[in-house]
């Protein structure tokens, strides 16, 4: 068994070191990525290698709608033996020892290091840089440590989140987009309704867009990250040019302006107002009808000023921004080669 999508990055294919147990529905692996044996894929999860490298260990079971991701020329992603990750989970550009747990809707962020034999309880958020140390359960945001755990007791979480993942349920079929050529629109995600993208904008793997009431408007330049989910149901969800939408972001009847940043994980309320250069920080949530002003970071939950937006994270929400007009590009031709 094989993921469902195989795509190179810079002609770097993923290496399996043995056939995954089991693959689901829209599973990618993508560039310079190596597996150990006994892989488990979900539904629509996610394993991207591009810019760095990720290295996984034998018996690694990744939920469903979950994401591995790396920082680009900063950070590889590295994963030991028999680690667990729940549903709609990011372990992004960090490094996880073995015998860890990770459960559904955590995010690790970037140079994070968790060591051998750690539980991170549902929900919580590991910090860029934060080190958690064996022996512990985690939790909240940022993470800490709550109390102490054994082995034993690890394997047995890890036994009950595998059994608790159930299967998600088949979706109806989705509409063919048909978009500009500038456009890329990954054969996992999934559009459905009515959906405006501007030119040269992104959506990525295992996305999933669903214009029920009002329209779904993307800018020109905007990325959308794997395994985002965009609903309507009044409305419609607007994103300005050259915006920034992260990994498993849940957005609702929402206007997000130009020039912004949503973080990794993410949950935007209906009705949010968020203005024009605005970062938004990972894990962050918004109250219903938040309006957050331009010109700062925020985070939170709920969200609330953290600090100016400076000039150095400006450049950096302008390179991503660049950086994934060139992935769209990239990532349609290799699409492409494979018809």
């Amino acid at each position: 068994m094989t993921p469902e999508l195989i795509l190179p990055h810079e002609g770097a294919l993923p290496v399996f070191s043995a056939r995954p147990v089991w693959c689901g529905r829209a599973s990618t692996v993508i560039g310079d990525a190596t597996l150990g044996a006994q892989a488990w894929l979900g539904d629509y999860s996610v394993i991207r290698a591009d810019g760095d490298r990720i290295v996984i260990g034998e018996r690694f079971w990744l939920g469903h709608r979950s994401t591995v991701h790396i920082a680009t020329n900063t950070y590889p992603t590295l994963i030991g033996d028999r680690v667990t990750v729940g549903r709609n989970a990011v372990v992004h550009a960090c490094t996880v020892g073995s015998d860890v747990v990770i459960e559904d809707d955590v995010i690790v962020l970037d140079g994070a290091s968790v060591e051998n034999g750690v539980l991170i309880e549902a929900g919580a958020t590991v910090f860029p840089r934060a080190h958690l140390a064996a022996g512990f359960a985690y939790a909240g945001s940022p993470a800490k440590a709550v109390r102490a755990i054994s082995l034993p007791q690890i394997a047995e979480q890890a036994e009950r989140l595998r059994e608790a993942s159930g299967d998600l349920p088949a979706l109806p079929p989705a509409d063919e987009p048909d978009p500009d050529p500038s456009v890329y629109v990954a054969r996992t995600a999934r559009l459905r309704g009515r959906i405006a993208l501007g030119a040269g904008s992104t959506v990525l793997f295992s996305c999933d867009l669903h214009a029920e009431v009002g329209p779904i408007v993307v800018g020109a330049n905007t990325n959308i990250q794997d395994n985002t989910v965009i609903r309507t149901r009044g409305e419609g969800v607007v994103l300005g040019r050259d915006t920034t939408v992260g990994h498993n972001v849940r957005l609702a009847d929402c206007r997000i302006g130009a020039r912004s940043l949503i973080g990794i994980g993410c949950v935007v309320a209906p009705g949010t107002v968020i203005a024009d250069d605005v970062l938004l920080a990972a894990g962050a949530t918004t109250d219903p009808g938040q309006l957050l002003e331009g010109g700062h970071l925020w985070g939170g939950r709920p969200a609330r000023i953290l600090g100016v937006l400076d000039a150095e994270k400006r450049t950096m929400m302008t390179r991503v921004v660049e950086g994934y007009v060139a992935h769209g590009m990239a990532y349609r031709r290799a699409e492409a080669a494979l018809a």
